[in-house]
């Protein structure tokens, strides 16, 4: 074991030098309003969280200096570190895990997955959409929010990558695969989502009846956003169509469902025989919409309903709790 340490430092020294002769792609953070787009899966373009969101993920990108090449050094340490040391951190157990949310927010349902999958229980706090009253303590206006003992996180890629690192402190990288597709779950899975569920008047009805139903809303604000958010979203979906180049809603979903069973290529998940964060990520995202009539279409005419079903028997019940703040 102390030797495999040694290795392993050298090998993360040497990969954090290699790592400052390469560059990141990054998404510049805007600030706009909550709407109706933004109450249910989150769908404006570079919105990796239900509004605005300020960091991607992206295939990370392969810096070079004299033979060395930083992702076959991190792959290298990687492998020490799957090989030799433990897979999680048995000491840390957070005592206070609470989740500003909105229900049907596919990005707060990331986070869900890599709660429930870990067995951590935590509790939910339901943002009105409207008011967002809930969260008027914190400057950071959107959600998903998570509060790990009194600590505030923000934005759902960074929420797991932190509590991930916890679990794992020892841990140099993901791998690149698993990079690569939790960059292409926010960078085009989810853009796919809203042209599904708002595809006709009657599955954008059926998706804001779940909204309301789940969500914190008064009544009035309940009956407003069923019909007045399920026509404005109709119409806009019509533009997201156009602006993420899907000609049709349906094929746009299957191709990437399909997409992603290739790359499991035979594997139960994407990280062998147990899920890995790529397959958190999509089962996340997709979580919202597997009961509606555009989930419903995808199981029934792809092959991920058995992956599905799979992650699904994965999920740890949350022993949490769910709350309103007055």
């Amino acid at each position: 074991m102390a030797t495999t340490m040694r290795k392993l430092s050298r090998l993360a020294t040497t990969a954090r030098a290699a790592a400052s002769f390469s560059t990141s792609a990054t998404t510049a953070t805007s600030r706009r309003p909550i709407n109706f787009q933004t109450v249910l899966f989150g769908s404006r373009s570079s919105t990796y969280s239900c509004a605005p969101h300020s960091h991607c993920f992206s295939t990370l990108d392969k810096a070079t200096h004299g033979n060395l090449s930083y992702s076959s050094v991190a792959s290298a340490a990687r492998e020490l570190h799957d090989k030799d040391l433990p897979h999680s951190n048995s000491n840390y157990a957070p005592k206070d895990v609470v989740l500003y949310q909105y229900q049907a927010c596919p990005f707060c349902n990331k986070v869900k997955a890599f709660l429930e999958y870990h067995d951590i229980p935590y509790k939910i706090v339901e943002v009105n959409p409207m008011n967002k009253k809930e969260i008027k303590w914190s400057d950071y206006k959107k959600v998903p929010i998570l509060m790990v003992d009194g600590e505030q996180m923000v934005d759902s890629s960074d929420i797991i990558d932190k509590m991930f690192q916890r679990m794992h402190p020892d841990s140099v990288s993901e791998n690149e695969e698993t990079q690569k597709w939790r960059g292409w779950v926010d960078n085009h899975l989810v853009h796919v989502l809203s042209p599904n569920i708002y595809r006709s008047p009657s599955e954008a009805i059926e998706s804001f009846d779940y909204i309301t139903s789940h969500g914190n809303f008064s009544f009035t604000e309940r009956l407003v956003a069923k019909y007045g958010g399920a026509a404005a979203m109709y119409f806009v979906s019509k533009k997201l169509k156009k602006r993420h180049n899907i000609i049709n809603e349906r094929e746009a979903l299957y191709k990437a469902a399909e997409t992603w069973m290739d790359a499991l290529n035979g594997r139960q998940y994407l990280g062998g025989s147990e899920p890995n964060l790529a397959d958190l990520a999509v089962f996340g995202v997709l979580r919202p919409i597997r009961y509606l009539k555009s989930g419903k279409d995808m199981v029934e005419n792809t092959r991920i309903g058995e992956w599905f079903t799979r992650m699904e028997n994965e999920m740890k019940p949350n022993r949490g709790t769910s709350f309103q703040e007055a």
